[in-house]
């Protein structure tokens, strides 16, 4: 899916010294500021790609690169504030951890009992899964991980509301076709943001009907277009129109007003930015909200190319593969 890299050596940590003295809560200290990032999973090369020469792995999917966030597609959470812990004990490891904070999630490196153990001792923090259309959790979740006996890395503000950035939802096992319907959950939760009642949808690469689905359950009007036909309990919902034909054959002017344009279309990304482009050239000021499939490589040129169109973020959902979503609000 992705190369492997030989990845750099970790940031050396140091004692704190008188000049640099921190709160006795923050340990030891690392040679620099830093921001730390957990690689969405098989994605550690994708995301070291992003951070540059002055990247650094940490353990595992944990990467870090000094100084301030960067814009990280490829990370499924980013530490925003991390600190060095420098524990006695487990119970030292505790106490640090809840005068920072209540609520932690460890992302599990080495040391894996000792850490349990650590975790076993501080608040519990409800994983149940979200129902969708639920708001996101909003009481502050840190992370942390423990790299070495007496060492914890932890960050009281990271940038996913959820554990590890692993949105779970209650999923439902009868109305979609396919589980591809969790991306657009994962997405529209994030956002904040999804399709009102009676707003029109153009869904490219509708079938089998997963996205369609969920457009069509927001009260949106749709419009599905693929070459091969949807699932029938799909295809024969109120509000949802066919268009048997190819996404890239479509002219926005034998369509007319969309609000919003989303695709799951299978296809290389630079097709995908090359249909994007002719709808934004058309004029389509709606919102937008597509899935960029990689094939063997990742396309970096496109992803810059799909960064650069203004209004545009990029991420990578848990519920994506190889592939970033691409959204313009």
């Amino acid at each position: 899916m992705t190369r492997q890299t030989r990845h750099k050596p970790a940031f050396k940590l140091r004692p704190a010294s008188a000049k640099t003295a921190p709160d006795p809560a923050t340990g030891p200290l690392l040679d620099e500021p830093f921001t730390a990032y957990l690689a969405a999973e098989g994605c550690e090369a994708d995301l070291m790609r992003e951070l540059g020469p002055d990247g650094r792995a940490v353990s595992g999917r944990l990467l870090a690169a000094p100084g301030a966030p960067r814009r990280a597609a490829w990370a499924a959470n980013v530490w925003l504030e991390p600190r060095a812990l420098k524990i006695a004990s487990i119970g030292d490891g505790v106490k640090q951890l809840k005068a920072i904070q209540r609520n932690w999630a460890l992302f599990p490196t080495t040391h894996h009992r000792r850490a349990a153990l650590i975790e076993e001792q501080l608040p519990k923090v409800s994983a149940k899964p979200l129902v969708f259309g639920a708001p996101v959790p909003t009481a502050p979740l840190g992370s942390w991980a423990l790299l070495a006996p007496e060492l914890i890395v932890a960050s009281p503000r990271c940038s996913s509301p959820f554990r590890n950035g692993e949105a779970v939802f209650v999923e439902d096992k009868t109305g979609p076709p396919n589980r591809a319907y969790l991306k657009l959950w994962e997405a529209f939760t994030l956002l904040g943001d999804a399709p009102k009642p009676d707003e029109v949808c153009l869904d490219l690469g509708a079938c089998p009907g997963g996205w369609t689905w969920v457009l069509q359950g927001l009260g949106a009007r749709v419009i599905a277009v693929d070459k091969a036909p949807l699932e029938p309990a799909i295809a024969t919902l109120p509000g949802v129109t066919i268009r048997q034909q190819s996404a890239f054959a479509l002219e926005p002017a034998e369509v007319g007003p969309i609000d919003w344009l989303l695709s799951d279309v299978i296809c290389y990304p630079e097709r995908l930015l090359r249909l994007v482009r002719r709808w934004l050239d058309a004029g389509f000021t709606g919102k937008c909200l597509c899935t960029i499939k990689f094939q063997a490589e990742t396309d970096f040129d496109s992803i810059a190319a799909f960064a650069a169109i203004p209004g545009s973020r990029l991420m990578h959902l848990s519920h994506n593969k190889h592939e970033l979503t691409w959204v313009r609000l």
